[in-house]
């Protein structure tokens, strides 16, 4: 799982996604690429599980960029507490996700078992996505 090796601050607002993608948002590196087309929180796990499903799909064919990672602390208190006591300490890690981010990119396979393959990543996500590839031209 994706985890960072150390953090400014521990516990972070949680703050809102507002807006489309500024950066982020072209892909970079490989021919195919899996986009947000709306904002959530994409949890470090469900990162991890989406690359694994690509990867068994692909049968280790292609190469595989992550673009996101989760840095924001996401904190939760135990159940059955009463109101008060401050924050509660961090569980795990998400990554904020706007419209428009480039999630992950593909080279090295066909357009089909791309397509497959960035599908069966999509299932894994809370963030609703669209296939995109780099055209001829670029």
């Amino acid at each position: 799982m994706l985890l960072p090796n150390k953090v400014k601050h521990r516990r972070v607002r949680k703050g809102r996604i507002k807006g489309p993608a500024t950066s982020g948002n072209t892909i970079a590196f490989g021919q195919y690429a899996l986009q947000a087309t709306d904002s959530a929180k994409v949890t470090s796990r469900q990162i991890e599980s989406a690359r694994q499903a690509m990867t068994r799909y692909i049968k280790r064919g292609g190469k595989i960029w992550i673009r996101i990672f989760p840095h924001t602390p996401i904190t939760r208190k135990p159940l059955g507490l009463k109101m008060g006591g401050g924050k509660g300490s961090p569980e795990f890690f998400v990554a904020k996700v706007r419209p428009g981010t480039v999630l992950f990119e593909m080279q090295g396979v066909s357009e089909e078992v791309a397509r497959e393959a960035m599908r069966l990543a999509a299932h894994k996500l809370s963030v609703k996505t669209k296939f995109i590839s780099r055209e001829a031209g670029e």
